[in-house]
């Protein structure tokens, strides 16, 4: 995936955000709500630092394949299951 793709992936995802916490008073600046699971979905809320990093960012690939940028939660959901995405958050928050 070229340079150009995951920056136009990460901005998609920051406008997605902002809409998304206009709607969403419970989520502190600088985090976003993401709704995680691949049949039943679990929200969580997580720093927007995480746009940042490599592993996220192949979450949010992910996302885009099987969501594109129309998610059925409203908020940005991301196809994996639970237990992946808090070892993933374990890893970024260490």
């Amino acid at each position: 995936m070229g340079v150009f793709r995951l920056q136009s992936l990460v901005a998609n995802a920051k406008q997605l955000i902002k809409l998304n916490n206009k709607h969403q008073k419970d989520v502190p600046k600088g985090y976003l709500a993401v709704y995680v699971g691949e049949i039943q979905r679990k929200r969580f809320v997580v720093p927007l630092s995480y746009l940042d990093q490599p592993l996220f960012q192949d979450l949010l690939r992910r996302s885009e394949e099987e969501f594109g940028f129309n998610h059925p939660m409203g908020g940005l959901t991301i196809p994996c299951c639970e237990e992946a995405f808090n070892h993933l958050t374990t890893q970024l928050h260490n």
